[in-house]
């Protein structure tokens, strides 16, 4: 049961279902049309349902394989991971890993091609992005910042229809991403200090981060209009998209005082900016 329960704590359910809810609200805010390409016509519902899982899978295989290569740092900053306290091996990791990449692929052959284009680009960048890009000032978190935009993007391609106001919200997501992902790195400083890693606050100094992750929330936030302003979206989705704008907003300025808080405010701004999309689609 402790293995089990180590397995389970390493794909990050909570990260893994909330990715999969984007992705199902991407589908959502594209809508349907006929979709070229496919040997075989699933249905947009049933594939809307292949993407959902295949996010699911994906991501929780790219939280464990983070894990893997963090195990060091783990034991310094989070020592109650599983890999840290004992409860799964390295080697048992990089199976479980292995095997959720597999499943999702296999998944992602029944989408268009277009999703199945940002599937093979976000599967290697979630392998990658330990390795290459964590460490990279700056680099790592817009790589972070970019899956979790395309989310959105790869629900949209799975059903075809409208991907203008699907791109425009990927885009805003991975820039108020971003923003939370330099905020987490203000608050693991020493751990990666101390294994070497030259994060963007060890870079240019913790209040020239959070600058940075400030500057851009409010260009995500700035372009939140845009959906109403290319006449995808009524005047409803305008009024919708002010209440997230303002929590994120205020987390961005927490964030200067109290990193644990901002993160925690980003995502729940985040997640009622994907509702104002939805409120869009439909008001």
């Amino acid at each position: 049961m402790q293995r089990l329960r180590g397995l389970i704590e390493l794909t990050r359910p909570g990260n893994a279902l909330t990715s999969g809810l984007l992705t199902a609200i991407g589908a959502v805010v594209a809508g349907t049309a006929p979709t070229p390409g496919l040997l075989v016509d699933t249905g947009p519902p049933v594939r809307a349902a292949a993407a959902v899982l295949a996010t699911m899978l994906a991501v929780g295989a790219g939280n464990a394989i983070n894990d893997y290569f963090d195990r060091e740092i783990d034991a310094i900053n989070q020592p109650r991971r599983p890999i840290p306290r004992g409860a799964v091996t390295p080697r048992e990791t990089l199976a479980f890993a292995a095997t959720q990449f597999v499943v999702a692929v296999g998944l992602a052959l029944v989408l268009p091609p277009l999703a199945v284009a940002i599937a093979v680009v976000n599967l290697v960048a979630l392998v990658a992005y330990t390795k290459l890009f964590k460490g990279l000032p700056g680099v790592g978190n817009a790589v972070v910042g970019c899956l979790g935009g395309s989310t959105f993007l790869f629900g949209g391609a799975a059903v075809g229809g409208a991907l203008r106001p699907v791109a425009v919200l990927a885009v805003l997501a991975a820039l108020a991403t971003f923003s939370r992902e330099v905020i987490k790195d203000v608050e693991d400083v020493a751990g990666d200090r101390e294994e070497g890693l030259n994060t963007l606050p060890i870079a240019v100094g913790e209040r020239r981060a959070l600058q940075i992750a400030m500057a851009a929330l409010l260009v995500g936030v700035a372009g939140s209009p845009l959906p109403y302003l290319l006449a995808d979206f009524g005047v409803a989705y305008l009024v919708a998209v002010a209440v997230p704008d303002a929590v994120m907003v205020t987390a961005g300025y927490w964030g200067f005082s109290d990193p644990t808080r901002s993160q925690a405010w980003l995502k729940y701004g985040q997640l009622l900016a994907a509702g104002a999309f939805i409120v869009g689609r439909f008001a």
